[in-house]
């Protein structure tokens, strides 16, 4: 199964992206608030984490931004009459951290403003998922959240995309100065992106 792809966006359609690796072109379908950033991403390197759905009739390659949101996708799965399309939807309506905390917090009436969520399939993602997930924390840590936004600020003004930034700001140090985190950073994210 394919985990994840990192590739040069070269389409983005109505409602998939086509990521380049080495001459293979992968087809992938985000969730539309994914799809929105990736649109702006067109002939730029980018990772995106996937989950393969097979069938017997179709191979579908489902893209996330970070990993949290894919591993929601999946905790979302296991719940009855949620299948794949549905959960990307769900993932449209908000963003991973405010549906784990609606889940944990039995929030069933803001589950269900989310379109195509009614009451009883909020009721049941509730039923099934409370209490098993693990609360997502904002990548930015709090004793040092000034700080770590000051780089994060830095380094997406300077192209890197926001998921890539978030993921590197989990790498860093508490006791990080700013100066030192854009030019960790700058030296990082330049490698991934092939500058």
């Amino acid at each position: 199964m394919i985990g994840r792809i990192q590739g040069t966006l070269v389409e983005a359609n109505q409602d998939s992206v086509i990521l380049d690796v080495q001459g293979v072109g992968y087809e992938v379908y985000p969730h539309a608030r994914a799809f929105v950033e990736l649109q702006s991403q067109v002939g730029e390197q980018t990772l995106l984490w996937i989950y393969t759905h097979v069938r017997e009739d179709a191979l579908q390659l489902f893209g996330f931004l970070t990993v949290e949101e894919k591993n929601l996708f999946l905790q979302l799965l296991k719940v009855n009459g949620v299948g794949p399309k549905l959960a990307q939807n769900i993932l449209s309506g908000a963003s991973a951290a405010e549906i784990t905390d609606w889940i944990e917090s039995g929030d069933a009436k803001a589950l269900s403003k989310i379109p195509k969520v009614g009451k009883k399939t909020a009721e049941q993602i509730i039923l099934t998922l409370q209490g098993k997930l693990v609360r997502i924390e904002a990548p930015i840590k709090n004793q040092q959240s000034k700080v770590f936004k000051e780089i994060q600020f830095a380094l997406t003004n300077l192209g890197f995309k926001t998921a890539i930034v978030e993921e590197f700001l989990t790498t860093l140090s508490e006791e990080i100065e700013v100066e030192e985190g854009i030019r960790l950073g700058l030296s990082q994210l330049s490698q991934m992106r092939g500058d």
